[in-house]
């Protein structure tokens, strides 16, 4: 057994070589970091994302930075009197944590590389730390002058395995200076505070988003294929809908090892590899003398790429996600059926021709186990809600399909504290307007009315009917069954206090004593009363106040001079009918004389009106 064993080290040692110099490719997959207090260090700077929990593709998160006291590298677990659990109202708590000390052991990476594991212990442990200790964010600062580097997980850890899985907060390395600048900042009694923004981390530009996923068919290699298994599983439904409504291009890739060229002759890379040791992969089980070799994860690999090709060519390329996900359920290695006739019997059950599953390209086995969105690496938990945030990210905004705007998808930014923006909670109207991408404060149209502003501090309702909408913003009071309001929906729109009130309009309006200020009822036998909004005004005896002199008359001259009033106002009809009579008898009278005095003069003398009469005769009548 210590023979079979040191034998198969050296193999282990050369292919884990391999995939570390492949690993010099690792891109830094960056995030926005944005310093919004103190003054001195407002600013933007880059931070590289973790590669575990769950980064808010899409979205923003604003929070406190603070740094622990004790236990700055955050390795150990934090008591109870630690707890970074916001206050509510507050902030979330961003962590602030020292890298520390590097310790990677044997395998130390070449110092160029941009990926890392550990520092005084996994990065990952800090994050689970933290989290547990109340932190929703992780902000850890690199102890090198260096480019950023990426946080990755452990490659075999059975006890990280343990927590990785529920770390659901997101993390991030900042570099050494801005870092140090952060806690001096915190010690100093400052109040930091950032925002952390994924919005850009996936580029964006149509109505389509293109991902790609680095996987492998060995369902034995531990923690980290438990995990890819489960997510082809879990993300299995959501990726074909995406597939069939037209909205993704999905591509999968294969990881692969090589084998020096020095032991491409050894028994170890024989049974691990094909093509003359180019294209290799461990053994499943870690052990040369039994079960299933290397070489048969990469001939299920190249079969997997197969059915890709196959079922794209069909128009179905959505296929490949129930081959891979039926061919584990149907074809494990625990049960002695990972094989190619279990393959070929999934193969057929899902309708594709078997005879058209050949050996293929290996142009699309690459190293280095990810997915890529729109060209860019994903980073965090792959699981199935992450992981559809990334790719919903993708997409040019209102282009998402419904399937990105669910509830456990969408991260809602209007739900806490109203997205910073107006919000009237009287009326029931605010101005956060929910994005997948984040949130807009935009003053709203609310039943007819249309409200003006800048969306964050400030939306009024403008033009017919604001006043309907909580009094147009205007003070407003009701006592006793009656409202006084101070909104306008003529003029120039603006607050006025109602008249027997006085103040800004907006906050403030306050009843005006007319009886204390003698602006009203201040006749010799007036008694004022003030109200609210007004007053009362009474006569001493049976004296009547009358409110547009401002006087008190009695009751008897009231109704005298209403007497009198009524009788002139008889009297002046009368006078009125009897002229206008007069002037219409006279102008008959006048138009009959005129008339009898024509017919007489007619008579007597021609009238223009009439011909001339003849008188005289022609020569021939007097002959």
């Amino acid at each position: 057994m210590g023979s079979r064993r040191r034998a198969q080290l050296p193999l282990l040692l050369l292919l884990a070589l391999a995939a570390l110099a492949a690993e010099a490719r690792f891109v830094v997959e960056k995030n926005s970091l944005m310093v919004t207090s103190p003054t001195s260090l407002r600013g933007r700077h880059d931070s590289a994302i973790g590669n575990f929990g769950i980064p808010q593709y899409g979205g923003s998160m604003a929070g406190a930075v603070v740094y622990p006291k004790d236990n700055a590298d955050a390795c150990d677990a934090f008591d109870g009197k630690h707890t970074f659990r916001a206050k509510p109202g507050a902030l979330p708590t961003f962590l602030l944590v020292d890298r520390g000390s590097e310790c990677l052991g044997p395998l130390t990476p070449d110092p160029d590389l941009s990926i890392s594991v550990v520092a005084h212990c996994l990065f990952a442990k800090k994050v689970w730390n933290a989290q547990n200790a109340g932190a929703s964010a992780v902000l850890v600062v690199d102890d090198k002058d260096e480019p950023l580097i990426t946080m990755d997980l452990p490659r075999e850890d059975d006890e990280a395995a343990k927590y990785i899985q529920n770390i659901t907060i997101p993390s991030a390395l900042i570099d050494k200076k801005f870092g140090e600048q952060l806690k001096k900042a915190v010690k100093d009694g400052e109040m930091v505070n950032v925002n952390l923004d994924w919005r850009e981390a996936v580029p964006h530009p149509d109505d389509r988003v293109e991902y790609e996923l680095w996987t492998n068919s060995n369902d034995e290699c531990g923690p980290k294929c438990d995990m890819l298994m489960n997510f082809l599983k879990e993300f299995k439904g959501a990726a074909q809908l995406l597939e069939k409504g037209g909205y993704s291009q999905f591509t999968p890739h294969y990881i692969t090892w090589y084998c020096p060229q020095a032991f491409v002759i050894s028994k170890q890379c024989k049974s691990q590899c094909i093509n003359h040791g180019r294209y290799c992969a461990p053994d499943p089980e870690q052990d040369f003398s039994t079960g299933y070799e290397g070489k048969d994860v990469v001939v299920e690999n190249l079969r997997q790429l197969c059915v890709f090709k196959v079922a794209n060519e069909n128009k179905k390329p959505w296929v490949w996600w129930d081959y891979v996900t039926d061919f584990h359920i149907r074809c494990p290695m625990k049960e002695k059926k990972y094989n190619k006739k279990c393959a070929e019997t999934v193969i057929k059950s899902l309708g594709l021709d078997v005879k058209k599953i050949g050996k293929g390209s290996r142009g699309d086995v690459t190293i280095l186990p990810t997915l890529v969105v729109n060209n860019r690496q994903y980073r965090g938990k792959l699981e199935r809600k992450a992981v559809l945030k990334a790719i919903c990210a993708g997409f040019e905004e209102t282009t998402e399909p419904n399937v990105c705007l669910s509830d456990d998808i969408e991260t809602n930014e209007c739900l806490n504290d109203n997205g910073g923006c107006w919000q009237d909670k009287v009326a029931n109207v605010t101005a956060c307007r929910d994005t997948f991408r984040g949130r807009v404060c935009e003053c709203p149209t609310f039943n007819g009315v249309q409200f003006k502003g800048d969306g964050y501090s400030n939306c009024e309702p403008a033009g017919p009917g604001k006043c309907l909408i909580n009094h147009g913003g205007c003070w407003h009071e009701t006592r006793n069954g009656k409202t006084f309001s101070a909104c306008q929906e003529s003029g120039d729109g603006k607050c006025k206090c109602p008249a027997g009130f006085r103040g800004d309009g907006v906050k403030k309006c306050e009843d005006i004593d007319e009886c204390k200020e003698k602006k009203a009822c201040q006749c010799p036998d007036c008694k004022c009363r003030d109200t609210w909004g007004g007053y009362e005004c009474t006569c001493s005896g049976d004296l009547l106040y009358i409110k547009e002199h401002d006087t008190c008359i009695s009751k008897t001259a009231v109704q005298a001079k209403a007497a009198w009033a009524a009788v002139w106002g008889i009297l002046i009809v009368l006078v009125v009918v009897a002229a206008g009579s007069y002037v219409v008898y006279k102008y008959r009278l006048r138009s009959y004389m005129d008339s009898e005095i024509r017919a007489i003069m007619a008579q007597y003398m021609p009238l223009d009106s009439q011909g001339e009469v003849p008188n005289h005769t022609n020569d021939e009548d007097r002959s």
